[in-house]
């Protein structure tokens, strides 16, 4: 044993000294990532307020900005990154002080939207882990599998059908979906090195972009969805309930869904034309899970319970959340799943977390007039156009704003109330307007392969480059706007939505 005085040679620090720990790689990785946030906040105080904003005002501007940025930058996790912001305007006196502060730095916590958030994720979880989800993707499968093409629409179809009962497009993608679609791959002898590496990149480009279609078309078909309601009722006065937003969505929707996988094949041509394998290998699967039991098929008459209880809620008057909370409490009180697995769920209590804080940071950002402010700004990119052009342009800037966001959680959260407030101060339709920011919130997640969890797992899986991956989400993206202008705009011109 080493002699506790014994020190190294001079001139070689310890493995423990200040001086490596201060210089070593993963400390410089930490600087880097918080240089841009502090960075954007220091700038932004040096600047001070601009005419219209309060100080009080621009503290929450600097702060919210810096947050945003330490999203893309990833000093922290999410959660801890909105908490960090949090205290740093309790010190800053931007809540006020006392215990008033405390409680306008909680505000957003309490926001419903926030729980329907986090009762999503918990039942996104009950879905998987009691096998329901896996099923009734792998009936489809074991249906229409028969050629490559057909295993394409099967995907496709367990996408659409899993959208509106799995409120997470991670939980239903990257937890459900990705690994079918990685074990199918696996059947048809498909590895990224290859000769059937194509065939590979063919489903999980399917699997990829049907669930951001799905997530687009249901206004629970992606966690973050409900906030959206939010912001239109406070930028617009519009009412945007689950019913009005399928109401919009199901025929745009449908014919992308329709046309989505046939579009996959001629970009990334399988070198498999027919997949016999894949068929027999969901078979199998669905034989070893066996039949149907009493868990499964009591949470499937409960999701759809829930789901006429969203379509129905103006005719009850139930919030969507409330749905959502009684959902959970049922599957609790029917034993369809754990508290301890609930109480596990990360990215729900996580969501938890930075939702909250930033709900709270947004409503104070409308009340100090920073919102009128950028929106008044923002107006020099859209001028020359009002109405309904406005309205398109706003639209199409926010699509391709999504390049510098690594989640569309973020970029919701970040950019929707802002160009909402935008397209208001264009005269442009309010309803319109809410309906292309909505849809395109979750459609624009085609463009990278960093938009969304699901989209990363499905990416990681190595079939596709990362060249082509944003080569063929170009593409993709050229398909959505001219389905969902070509298609939606007069769609929703019968609707009288403009």
């Amino acid at each position: 044993m080493a002699d506790p005085g014994e020190h190294p040679p001079a001139g070689e620090p310890s493995a423990s000294s200040p001086a490596e720990v201060l210089f070593s790689r993963s400390a410089a990785l930490w600087a880097v990532r918080w240089l841009p946030v502090v960075g954007l906040w220091g700038a932004m105080h040096l600047a001070g307020p601009p005419i219209g904003v309060t100080p009080q005002g621009w503290w929450f501007a600097s702060v919210f900005s810096a947050t945003i940025i330490g999203f893309l930058t990833r000093p922290l996790p999410m959660g801890p990154m909105v908490l960090s912001g949090l205290v740093v305007l309790l010190l800053a006196g931007a809540f006020g002080s006392g215990a008033a502060a405390v409680e306008g730095m909680l505000a957003g916590f309490a926001d419903a939207t926030v729980w329907l958030v986090v009762a999503a994720f918990l039942i996104s979880g009950t879905v998987v882990r009691t096998g329901f989800g896996r099923r009734v993707a792998l009936l489809l499968i074991s249906r229409l599998g028969r050629t490559t093409l057909g295993l394409g629409y099967s995907i496709a179809s367990a996408e659409l059908l899993l959208g509106p009962i799995i409120p997470s497009n991670t939980a239903r993608g990257g937890g459900v979906m990705s690994p079918i679609v990685n074990a199918l791959a696996q059947a048809l002898k498909c590895n990224p090195y290859n000769d059937r590496s194509r065939t590979g990149g063919y489903l999980v480009l399917c699997g990829s972009h049907a669930n951001l279609i799905t997530s687009a078309m249901f206004f629970t078909g992606m966690a973050a969805n409900p906030q959206l309601r939010n912001f239109a009722a406070a930028d617009l006065n519009v009412t945007w309930t689950w019913t009005t937003w399928l109401q919009g969505s199901w025929l745009p929707g449908l014919a992308s869904m329709a046309l989505l996988p046939a579009l996959l094949y001629w970009l990334q041509r399988p070198e498999l034309t027919h997949s016999p394998a894949a068929k027999e290998e969901a078979a199998h699967e669905l034989a070893e899970m066996g039949p149907w039991n009493a868990r499964q098929i009591m949470l499937g008459a409960l999701l759809l319970a829930m789901v006429a209880a969203w379509a129905s809620e103006p005719l009850h008057g139930v919030h969507a959340a409330g749905v959502a909370l009684l959902g959970v409490a049922l599957i609790l009180a029917l034993g369809l799943d754990r508290w301890v697995d609930f109480t596990a769920d990360r990215g729900a209590w996580d969501a938890l977390m930075w939702l909250g804080g930033l709900v709270a940071m947004a409503e104070q950002l409308e009340r100090h007039g920073v919102m009128t402010w950028f929106a008044h700004e923002m107006q020099y990119y859209v001028a020359g156009f009002s109405g309904v052009a406005a309205a398109v342009v706003v639209a199409l800037i926010y699509f391709f704003s999504m390049y510098g966001f690594s989640m569309l959680t973020g970029h919701i959260m970040a950019m929707a109330s802002v160009f909402f407030v935008v397209a208001r101060a264009a005269s442009a339709p309010p309803l319109l307007t809410v309906a292309l920011i909505s849809y395109f919130s979750n459609l624009c997640g085609c463009l990278t392969n960093y938009s969304t969890g699901q989209v990363v797992i499905y990416s990681g899986f190595g079939y596709v480059s990362t060249q082509r991956w944003f080569a063929i989400g170009l593409a993709v993206a050229a398909f959505h706007l001219a389905l969902w202008l070509g298609i939606g705009m007069p769609y929703w011109r019968v609707l009288g939505w403009w």
